[in-house]
């Protein structure tokens, strides 16, 4: 149902206050006043954009739909005069000429309707400087928007990949070097086992020093934890009843075969089954043995770390994942974690306070990985060198609730309400571009209708980011 519009109720919206009694008039002639009923679509994204539209009283939603993000849904809003619709009208042929959007009426819902024609020639005819500033900055910004979002892209890219390589760095120059180490034990292994032969020792013997070596090498990594101090002691002790018997770098083998629990009383055992004649070579050789063991479990622990790096890769940038899915956040958040551990200074310790009740929440996983880094980022940041990154979750009866807090000096109250802004940045120039925060509130507000905000004192900061559990609703 369509009707006139007072000029009274158009003087109270923002967009019109200024407007003079004979503006308002022509303005109220222009357009007219529609009904919507609530769900009721009021513009449909792709249909030809014929109209500006004004919120006048009710409740409504945009909603978009895009290639690369799905559909993106902003929150609910009530506030009279917001607008949409053909917004761009005043640039005429360069205007799009489709809806960019849709809007829905959340509830009963009214709206001044104006046509896109006489929208654009109100703005031309009654705001010339205003309408060439508008449409320098919409083209200007356009360009400048796409190539800072480019820039902060390949940033965190470059600050992940950086963390990320010099991680698997570490697990590979172990697993290489105990590889190399490795063929050098067995080549040595296998010699020492042929002197045994070649001396004479029965072959019960040599089954028996076997199947001690398996005794040796299986307690690894199980003994009691000993100080280095204790250690030490055991080496020497040992190390001089080698001695005494003659063993060939007595001093050499010695801590090999304390690592495996080897002590004096060990050693008479050994002596017991092999003989005192072929227990110097039969020492060799068990040693040799439990360092082959030891370096196999480096290489497997390397390959494990490794393993689990990629893992973490996979889960953080969501490769292999629907966009939109049911996820477990403290996998996300666990997964970032491990993705910055090579950018933590060793000062800073990291604390997780997990609410293990929060069930799976409705998200785009990748996009929330974004929000993680920027936010972990920033905390690091503020630190430097020394503090503590806490991350936990907890949630109530709708919503998941992230925080992310951190040590630093804090938010001065004079920015607080700044941060979010596109291009705002407290860092110095090179090194930041300010729309990591802004890309945050996009991805959790727009993308997730949920809410991303920041309380902070000076030694404390919290960012709290809020998730709702429900899925939205799709546009009819």
């Amino acid at each position: 149902m369509s009707t006139t519009v007072d000029i009274d109720e158009l003087r109270k919206l923002f967009l019109f206050e200024r407007l003079t009694d004979e503006q308002l008039t022509k303005l109220a002639n222009s357009g007219q006043v529609r009904t919507f009923a609530q769900e009721e679509v009021i513009l449909r994204q792709g249909d030809p954009a014929e109209c500006f539209a004004v919120l006048l009283d009710g409740e409504i939603q945009m909603i978009s739909e895009t290639v690369s993000a799905g559909t993106v849904a902003m929150p609910r809003t009530a506030q009279p005069g917001v607008y949409g619709g053909a917004t761009s009208a005043y640039l005429g042929d360069r205007a799009p000429q489709t809806y960019q959007h849709t809007l829905r009426a959340t509830a009963p819902t009214r709206m001044f309707m104006l046509p896109a024609k006489k929208f654009a020639y109100i703005v031309a005819e009654w705001f010339p400087m205003a309408m060439h500033l508008l449409d320098g900055m919409l083209s200007g910004g356009r360009f400048q928007r796409e190539a800072i979002d480019r820039r902060q892209r390949l940033t965190a890219l470059g600050t992940i990949t950086a963390g990320l390589t010099h991680e698997l760095n570490n697990p590979a120059a172990a697993a290489v070097r105990a590889a190399s180490e490795l063929r050098t034990l067995v080549r040595t292994s296998r010699l020492q086992l042929a002197q045994l032969a070649e001396a004479g020792i029965p072959p019960e013997k040599l089954r028996a020093l076997i199947e001690w070596q398996e005794a040796c090498t299986s307690n690894l990594g199980k003994l009691p934890q000993r100080t280095p101090l204790e250690i030490s002691d055991a080496e020497d002790e040992l190390g001089e009843a080698l001695d005494d018997l003659g063993v060939d770098d007595a001093w050499e083998l010695a801590p090999a075969l304390v690592n495996a629990g080897f002590s004096n009383k060990e050693l008479e055992k050994v002596r017991a089954k092999v003989g005192e004649e072929q227990t110097p070579a039969a020492l060799h050789w068990l040693a040799g043995a439990i360092e082959i063991s030891q370096m196999l479990s480096e290489v497997t622990e390397a390959t494990e770390r490794i393993t689990s790096l990629i893992n973490s890769a996979k889960q953080y940038s969501q490769m292999d994942r629907a966009p939109f899915q049911q996820v477990d956040v403290h996998d996300l958040l666990d997964s970032t974690i491990a993705i910055f551990r090579g950018k933590i200074a060793p000062g800073i310790s990291v604390v997780t306070d997990y609410d293990r009740t929060l069930p799976l929440i409705p998200c785009y996983a990748g996009e929330l990985n974004q929000v993680w880094t920027n936010l972990i980022h920033n905390a690091l940041d503020a630190m430097g060198e020394e503090g503590t990154l806490t991350i936990r979750t907890a949630h109530d009866e709708d919503e998941a609730i992230i925080e992310v807090g951190d040590t630093g000096p804090g938010v001065p109250e004079a920015i607080k309400e700044r941060i979010f802004e596109p291009f705002f940045t407290t860092k110095s120039v090179g090194q930041g571009t300010g729309l990591g925060l802004d890309i945050s509130y996009r991805i959790v507000a727009g993308r997730h209708g949920g809410e991303i905000k920041v309380r902070s004192v000076p030694g404390e900061t919290w960012f709290e980011v809020r998730l709702p559990l429900r899925e939205p609703v799709p546009v009819a």
